[in-house]
């Protein structure tokens, strides 16, 4: 049979290496990589792509990230990328007078940065929003900023409690101050109008088609039901899976419900049966089990410094109590559903490897394929354990650079030490530990260009500052098996993430081979082209 596509004249990316300089597909799948001797396959139909010298590699996926929420925020007041205090109030309000029909301004995705302490104040919206309630969470999703209005509609004063699993940051006085921090959200954000489902179906394609754009080809929904007032992107999935509309291949991670026990997991059968259909499947659960560092919520197993230096009492926040995680871990890994964790600190990571653990312990070896995400502090003595018990390293590479939000609202509370053990993706690889990659978009850019060039360079793209623990960087094509192979083992695509003779055709042309450049120029490639089961879903040319 003649080919379909033929792939031809530059470096092509197989496991082994850029070892191959010509593939074939018919259909939706790869029939021949190698060669010139690949060429016969062409025939009078086929597509012949000249590469010109740009790589062909495995489509990227990526492990951890929200689309629907992205979506959506990008159609709001989107504070994503800016810098100041002075440039995020100055868009609210230019979002605010251009939309006055609107009862509440959302939206989002501002930077801790910005504001002295990470915490922005109610008087900075109250002058330019004084009479609508304004509710934005932050870049990541762990923290809201609120105006007077907001906080009055949802009864919250000085007299109001802090949920267990939240904090109200306060002035002076005691008064709530406009920042609301993990489970605190959702005293105002439950009163915010949802998005209809309209909304959100448009939010996922809107997102698709950009993550067609960064190459990525299939990735895991790292939430999946109703979270702090979060948009549950279900029924979207469904109806475009339904349609055809959904050309990507997505995991759907249920989210665990941190307020329950073991007695949800039958609801989470159902959910798993319910929404799987097409190209979209949920057999993943997302079990959250700390916040974040920068607000002194990530679980930690030694206390958070304070400002002079000093320990404090505060140890973070476990959000699913630790001595119940190994039954329910175990519950769930026993019905064949992958445990997927967000784990930032070393207590949550330990946590989370220790309910592994006695997962395997209980049942056996299984392909479950649980994963942990984030990972920021992990404590050298659980490295190992990643490839002890099977578990995978989930990480966001583009964290692991100096930026103002690590450098001034994390290192100085974690001290010396601690701060060594941040994003040991160099430790964790030689240990033998598989690694996948994601982005948390819409907390960071879901461009695996730019994670992959921090993973190898420590420095943000276009950044001068200082090599954060260099040890730890990657290969360049260690950090592509992460974002290709690596994510689709997670994802449990095995026909995907590596370009070889019968893998589905899920592959990208870059405008360049990074091989062939200096490591500081990866985040400079942009993607050419990208392919779906050997249908092509972005052109550069067409965009």
């Amino acid at each position: 049979m003649h080919a379909d596509l033929l792939f031809t004249g530059g470096p092509v990316l197989t496991p082994e290496g850029p070892t191959a300089t010509a593939v074939a597909v018919t259909g939706d799948r790869v029939t021949a990589v190698g060669h010139d001797e690949v060429h016969a396959l062409a025939g009078p139909r086929t597509e012949v792509i000249d590469l010109a010298g740009r790589l062909l590699l495995p489509g990227f996926q990526d492990a951890h990230v929200h689309p629907v929420p992205a979506g959506l925020e990008l159609a709001r007041c989107d504070l994503s990328g800016l810098r100041t205090a002075e440039e995020s109030v100055a868009a609210v309000r230019a979002y605010a007078e251009a939309r006055p029909e609107r009862e509440w301004i959302l939206g989002g995705g501002w930077s801790m940065e910005a504001f002295a302490g990470g915490t922005p104040v109610k008087e900075l919206l109250d002058a330019v929003v004084p009479d609508r309630p304004v509710y934005l969470p932050n870049r990541d999703h762990h923290g809201a900023w609120v105006n007077s209005r907001a906080l009055e509609l949802a009864g919250i004063d000085r007299d109001t409690p802090d949920p267990a699993d939240g904090r109200i940051e306060r002035d002076a006085s005691g008064a709530p101050s406009g920042t609301l921090q993990e489970g605190a959200m959702q005293l105002v954000g439950r009163l915010a109008p949802a998005a209809t489902a309209a909304d959100r179906l448009a939010a996922l394609l809107g997102a698709q088609r950009h993550l067609h754009a960064l190459g990525i080809t299939a990735w895991q929904d790292a939430l999946v039901g109703d979270f702090l007032g979060m948009d549950d992107p279900a029924e979207a999935y469904l109806a475009a899976a339904r349609d055809g509309s959904l050309t990507a291949r997505v995991v759907g991670a249920l989210w665990w419900d941190r307020e329950r026990g073991a007695e949800q997991i039958p609801e989470l059968v159902e959910k798993r049966a319910a929404l799987t259909g097409g190209r979209f499947g949920a057999g993943t659960v997302k079990l959250m089990l700390d916040g974040v560092a920068e607000n002194g919520t990530a679980a930690m197993l030694d206390p958070y410094l304070d400002a002079c230096g000093c320990a404090t009492r505060n140890r973070g926040k476990s959000f699913i109590d630790p001595r119940r995680l190994p039954e329910y871990v175990t519950a769930l890994d026993a019905l064949g559903f992958q445990c997927h964790f967000h784990a930032l600190g070393d207590r949550a990571v330990r946590d989370a490897l220790d309910a592994v653990e006695a997962a395997r312990t209980a049942n056996g070896p299984r392909d479950t394929r649980p994963h942990l995400a984030h990972l920021q502090v992990v404590h050298p003595a659980d490295v190992p354990r990643f490839a002890q018990l099977g578990a995978t390293a989930n990480i966001q590479p583009l964290w692991a650079a100096h930026e103002p939000q690590l450098d001034e609202l994390t290192i100085p509370f974690l001290g010396a030490e601690r701060a060594g053990w941040q994003y040991p993706f160099g430790s964790l690889l030689r240990s033998g530990a598989r690694l996948a990659a994601g982005s948390d978009w819409p907390v960071s850019s879901p461009d695996p260009l730019q994670g992959i060039h921090v993973a190898v360079n420590r420095v943000e793209p276009g950044g001068d500052a200082p090599v954060f623990l260099p040890e730890q960087r990657l290969s360049l094509m260690a950090a592509l098996t992460a974002y290709t192979a690596g994510s689709a083992y997670v994802n449990h695509l095995d026909d995907t993430g590596r370009v070889a003779a019968g893998a589905l055709a899920d592959l990208v042309v870059l405008d360049r081979d990074p091989f062939a450049g200096p490591p500081e120029g990866i985040a400079d490639a942009r993607v050419a082209h990208t392919y779906v089961g050997g249908a092509r879903v972005y052109s550069a040319q067409e965009a």
